[in-house]
């Protein structure tokens, strides 16, 4: 079974909770691992802080701006995509595997550590896309666990 969600949301603070609360709710009723899915909804929350924050085309949160999150639970592994419409990650962060450990570049190197797999893009003229996924584990009692 596959379950997905996409999100419209707009760059204030109060949407990066949302996002992570709806993560972790899908989460725990589909019966993924508590650790696995604290793991995502940690990578989650500092992707969705870098589109508040940086996301905007005035590099200044602003409620008239949106942002997307998208998630799919797809068999045993789960994709997660934030996409902003701000100036995109500096050309050093995508060429790189590993981001700078600056100021400005631990959320993503902390999305690397928790995540299996992640990609920063950037969409020229239109914004930035952060994709990670992980493999899942499953709870005895999970609704959807794969056999």
């Amino acid at each position: 079974m596959s379950i997905w969600w996409s999100l419209h949301l707009r760059r204030e603070a109060a949407s990066v909770p949302l996002a992570r609360r709806l993560l972790l709710g899908t989460m725990e009723t589909a019966g993924v691992d508590p650790d696995i899915s604290y793991d995502l909804s940690v990578a989650l929350s500092e992707a969705c802080a870098n589109a508040v924050e940086h996301g905007g085309s005035g590099g200044i949160p602003d409620d008239t701006e949106a942002y997307h999150v998208t998630a799919y639970l797809d068999g045993d592994c789960c994709r997660i995509e934030v996409t902003d419409s701000g100036p995109g990650f500096p050309p050093s962060a995508v060429a790189r595997r590993r981001p700078s450990l600056a100021e400005n570049g631990r959320g993503m190197h902390l999305i690397e550590e928790l995540a299996d797999h992640v990609r920063f893009r950037n969409r020229p003229g239109r914004g930035a896309v952060v994709s990670f996924d992980k493999m899942l584990k499953w709870r005895e009692d999970a609704l959807l666990k794969v056999s």
